[in-house]
């Protein structure tokens, strides 16, 4: 079983939280970079440092609609919340979407909570931001929220070397504009957009298209990159918006 606690303290969450991650991470999680894949929706497939992670495994239901559901195994599973669009159990590995600290197979996971709405989550309840490193990269996952994030928040996530944030807009997740001002604020060397609707979809789907984020986002470069994405860990000086099929 995994080693599961909580911080509980916001000091020591912010002071011991650096040292865990930096003190226990090991030679192979810190070499060669990782490679990303695209289900669609919100879920990513990281494979780097030894490991694989996935986030968010859907059912194809409301947004995720007509989309093939990722049944496959991975040796840990991050989800935003037990919603069947962004935390299905659907593929077979670890599973964790309860806020936490977490370290499973070398890798560290630092789980906390956001509300899922506009409105301090009384209207949806909380979703679970993740943050942990992988393949020599920091990545933080703010699928499932959106609310502006508080400053322990932003103190927590730092500067990610890789910010996956849903981008569509909705009840439940950032719209472009709220996104983008997220991601200027955190300075993240690549972005990957999620959450957004790519073509036709259900008839109960509030989400829209990718281009307002874009829009809100001028001037940055955006790359194109189809359905896997390769990262190593030589990094860019300005962020970079990597987009998915």
């Amino acid at each position: 079983m995994p080693m599961h606690f909580h911080f509980w303290n916001p000091f020591l969450r912010r002071v011991c939280l650096p040292i865990f991650l930096v003190s226990s991470s090991s030679l192979s999680a810190m070499a060669g970079g990782v490679q990303i894949t695209s289900f669609g929706h919100s879920s990513l497939l990281i494979k780097g440092g030894g490991q694989s992670v996935l986030l968010n495994p859907f059912k194809a239901v409301g947004c995720a609609a007509g989309l093939k559901e990722p049944r496959l195994r991975a040796n840990v599973i991050l989800a935003s919340s037990e919603l069947a669009d962004e935390g299905a159990r659907v593929a077979k590995g670890i599973y964790l979407v309860k806020p936490g600290s977490y370290r499973i197979k070398g890798l560290n996971f630092e789980g906390f909570t956001a509300p899922h709405d506009r409105f301090g989550g009384r209207r949806y309840g909380l979703a679970t931001l993740w943050q942990w490193t992988q393949g020599g990269l920091s990545f933080a996952h703010l699928g499932g929220s959106a609310a502006p994030l508080t400053e322990e928040d932003k103190i927590l996530i730092g500067r990610p070397d890789v910010l996956v944030i849903a981008v569509g807009g909705g009840a439940k997740v950032y719209d472009g504009l709220e996104a983008a001002n997220i991601v200027k604020y955190l300075s993240p060397r690549h972005v990957i957009p999620v959450q957004y609707v790519r073509g036709k979809t259900s008839d109960d789907c509030d989400q829209t298209g990718i281009q307002p984020f874009l829009d809100a986002m001028k001037g940055t470069q955006v790359r194109k990159v189809g359905k896997t994405l390769n990262l190593r860990n030589t990094l860019p000086s300005q962020t970079v918006i990597n987009i998915m099929r």
